[in-house]
């Protein structure tokens, strides 16, 4: 198979599709990659290092995309790239399309076969090419949280662990999963004071019993929202409906009741966020000011530690981007329901039904899409 790796074009998106190793693993199994200069370079992969493992170099995008079966990235297609695919192609990526109707047309008009990294399954009933962006994200989350409570960038003020005789920051986590643990686990780390908001009852118990009780676990309800609200100087949207749209928790009415310099950090804001004065920002100009309250929703936050994102991602992926090379596109789908769960858009089709009742759109199954 030829695979093309191309490099990622969205603001301050230093993360590559595959790493050297990745090529090395695909090469001597006969596929042919090609990788576009310069690609790897924000993660810290120089092309020579791509040549030894293997790959072509290309300094046409143009007749990279045009020569690849097979196209890896990690961030969804942007409008010139949606532009470049096929109706014989196939896009392996993170889409996030429940969020992005402009995006799931393209690619419905393009006719590719779409998959999405954030909406394959597992056994366990976890996502498991979103986890580790998820860690990465969820552990950023903090970081760019502690930061923008500073005076400087418009917050309170506060320092997260406190010194002796000043009192933590205190951190709400609304989720438990991947991300609102990995945020929690830095929050709590960092010396703040940290309480998750979640609706799963057993998700609850085993944080309680992994943190041993120094992590609140609180259950989920409108009014231990409120008071979060009102009582936390730093609050970590981590809410996550698979393949759709996220729900929006706090609203603007809600911002009056929050402390003045207070911090709203969304890492749900790839699926359209799940505060109601969330728009997506970028590294470049990361944070807004809304009602006195500061917003922090890149839509990319692993992008700005490539080097460990990019190797956590292909460790991941590798595996089925391996048995999309060995076995072809529908063969590979067909023998692992858990990868098939992760196509959203095939030969002009949405195959996804959360991104199909998110903009109205007929659905047909995956599985018949697969059939020989």
């Amino acid at each position: 198979m030829r695979i093309g790796v191309p490099k990622e074009i969205k603001n301050h998106e230093y993360r590559v599709a595959l790493t050297p190793g990745g090529v090395r693993e695909l090469v001597g199994r006969g596929h042919t990659v090609t990788v576009q200069q310069d690609a790897g370079s924000g993660a810290g992969y120089a092309d020579e290092a791509y040549r030894d493992a293997g790959a072509e170099i290309a300094d046409d995008v143009d007749a990279l995309w045009a020569g690849a079966e097979t196209i890896l990235k990690v961030k969804e297609p942007q409008a010139e790239e949606v532009a470049r695919l096929r109706p014989e192609q196939v896009l392996f990526t993170y889409l996030h399309l429940a969020a992005e109707e402009r995006l799931t047309r393209g690619l419905i008009e393009s006719g590719a076969t779409c998959i999405a990294y954030e909406t394959m399954t597992d056994e366990q009933g976890g996502l498991p090419l979103l986890a580790p962006m998820s860690r990465v994200a969820g552990r950023m989350a903090v970081q760019a949280g502690a930061h923008s409570l500073e005076k400087a960038q418009g917050g309170a003020g506060i320092l997260l662990p406190g010194v002796p005789g000043v009192a933590p920051a205190k951190v709400t986590v609304i989720g438990g999963g991947v991300v609102g643990e990995n945020a929690a686990r830095m929050a709590l780390g960092l010396g703040a004071e940290v309480t998750i908001l979640d609706r799963s009852l057993p998700r609850l118990e085993v944080l309680d019993h992994r943190y041993q009780g120094q992590i609140r676990t609180v259950y989920s309800t409108a009014e231990t929202l409120d008071i979060a609200v009102r009582e936390s100087d730093l609050i970590i949207g981590a809410v996550l409906v698979p393949g759709a749209a996220a729900p929006k928790l706090i609203t603007r009415a809600m911002l009056a009741d929050m402390k003045p310099g207070s911090v709203l950090v969304d890492v749900a804001i790839d699926q359209g966020g799940c505060f109601e004065t969330s728009r997506p920002t970028t590294h470049a100009d990361p944070s807004y000011i809304v009602d006195g309250i500061v917003h922090y929703c890149v839509a990319n936050m692993p992008g700005a530690v490539a080097r460990t994102s990019t190797q956590a991602l292909t460790n991941a992926t590798l595996p089925f981007v391996l048995a999309l090379a060995d076995k072809g596109v529908k063969q590979a789908l067909a023998d692992d329901p858990h990868f098939l769960a992760g196509l959203n858009v095939h030969a002009g089709r949405v195959t996804y039904a959360a991104v199909g009742e998110a903009f109205g759109l007929d659905v047909v199954s995956a599985e018949s899409c697969i059939e020989v």
